[in-house]
């Protein structure tokens, strides 16, 4: 008995122990009434301190598992061991149908599997080598003595009020005319929109979108049972006249559109495109949601306005945005920016899902904010990303024989190939040679861009762009022509 201790480093030994033996007395190894070794027994036995032996004991006996008998030594306490008769129940026949539905549209448990020694194109997170974790330590250190008591604690489920405020003001900076709005922090942009959506009256059960679109999003609208209807994209945006077309025809609940290097297309919409959505919307009366994606990586080219912008002080427009493509998605903070009254009942929704946001994960990115490392921190992010971008469109010219790419900025390409050429298919050709991407019919409304992939770079190295974009475009001459 007892040999089958192993130790871990970087853990306390007496809590190992204290635990390895906790799991002997709950499952029955060790009986009710039978002698434990003496402390100077059960160190040499184990090679340990006879003190760790001690401190193990102390905090057993603290906890009820065993009781000590002066002169005689520590003995194992009564614990109720009982177990009921095994059963084993079918759990799908417990789960409901948007359950199913959640995991067939599980792109992590259904997408080509891969390991780190393969080229993958399929994130659009930002390189981890990038992050400023020293200044995000100074960050945290600073928050936590100022006020560690309280972002220790409870939050409210509107958010920390420190990183509101700095919010509203970098909405204001943006353009954005903030009189009568307000903002509601959430965990990432996800839980932002699955929010809205629990909150909406559905009335016509139809949504407005481009297509593609956002998967994280389309998931959400059919688990949501909203009927989908999306908008080819040209190369300056949405097809206005066919969104036109459709606002005359259909009631639509709301629009979700992401004019900023879109997801998975990287297209800006221009200026021109985006008044002429705000002034269709203001005539029909739908709501806008407004994916602020990726704003900040913006490689050449002016300045342009958010849809929450050009709306000035109309209420008609949603605007949810994070920064975790940019910064920290592990903190898991996005927000979003409407018209107060809305987010006073959202609040409340927020507050019945998940009570709040973590307050300290909030307190620190608001300090990080604060003291300025976010400003410098982009300047030398949108110097490598940009890089990397004008390395893979130029890859991509020199080895994939595409018909169209798009990407004006961000961390992604898209990729449309000839009619005949299907990216699943293409997909496993590239995975048997250690490169994988995402097909890009997974972000269509219709099932359609079978002939489409979305390229991911920001966590590749300059050397992997070039070799895996080669074998993709290898694969296809090989398997294609062309």
């Amino acid at each position: 008995m007892f040999n089958d201790f192993q130790i871990t480093e970087g853990r306390p030994v007496y809590i190992q122990l204290k635990e390895y033996l906790k799991r002997m007395i709950t499952n029955g190894h060790l009986i009710e009434h039978q002698k434990l070794p003496s402390t100077r027994e059960l160190s040499s036995l184990l090679s340990i301190s006879r003190n760790t032996v001690l401190t193990a004991y102390a905090d057993l006996e603290q906890e009820g598992l065993i009781y000590a008998v002066k002169g005689k030594g520590n003995f194992v306490s009564h614990v109720e061991t009982f177990k009921s008769p095994s059963i084993q129940l079918n759990w799908s026949e417990k789960v409901n149908e948007k359950t199913f539905l959640a995991e067939e549209l599980d792109l992590m448990k259904h997408r080509v599997r891969w390991n780190k020694e393969m080229i993958s194109f399929t994130s659009i997170a930002p390189d981890e080598k990038l992050f400023d974790v020293e200044n995000f330590k100074r960050a945290f250190l600073n928050r936590l003595s100022i006020e560690g008591d309280i972002v220790l604690n409870y939050g409210y489920a509107k958010g920390y009020k420190p990183l509101i405020e700095y919010l509203l003001h970098y909405m204001e900076i943006k353009g954005v005319d903030t009189r009568n709005k307000d903002i509601l922090i959430t965990n990432g942009f996800t839980e932002g929109m699955d929010i809205i959506l629990s909150s909406f009256n559905k009335k016509s059960g139809r949504v407005l979108c481009e297509n593609p679109t956002n998967d994280s999003a389309l998931k959400l609208f059919r688990l949501h049972g909203f009927e989908i209807d999306g908008i080819e994209m040209e190369d300056d945006g949405i097809n206005v006249q066919k969104l036109k077309s459709c606002l005359a025809n259909k009631e639509y609940d709301f629009a979700y559109f992401i004019p900023s290097y879109h997801n998975p297309t990287g297209i800006v919409t221009s200026s021109q495109k985006r008044k002429e959505i705000m002034d269709l919307f203001s005539d029909y009366q739908v709501p806008i949601i407004e994916n602020g994606f990726n704003e900040e990586l913006r490689y050449s080219g002016s300045h342009l306005a958010s849809l929450a912008s050009f709306a000035g002080q109309s209420n008609n427009v949603i605007y949810i945005s994070s920064f975790s493509k940019i910064l920290f998605p592990g903190l898991r903070i996005g927000w979003i920016l409407a018209d107060e009254e809305l987010i006073y009942y959202l609040e409340s929704m927020k507050r019945a899902r998940t009570i709040h946001t973590s307050t300290l994960d909030q307190a620190v990115l608001y300090q990080y904010l604060n003291d300025g490392y976010f400003e410098k921190y982009l300047k030398k992010a949108k110097s490598v990303y940009k890089k990397k971008y004008e390395l893979t469109v130029q890859a991509c010219k020199k080895y994939i024989p595409y018909k169209r790419m798009t990407g004006d900025g961000g961390l992604h390409l898209f990729i449309e190939l000839e009619n005949h050429i299907d990216s699943r298919e293409l997909l496993e050709k590239c995975t048997g040679r250690g490169v994988v991407f995402l097909p890009g019919n997974v972000f269509h409304t219709d099932n359609s861009g079978n002939h489409t992939l979305r390229l991911g770079f920001s966590r590749l190295s300059e050397k992997e762009i070039i070799q895996g974009i080669q074998i993709i475009g290898d694969s296809i001459r090989n398997h294609y022509g062309g």
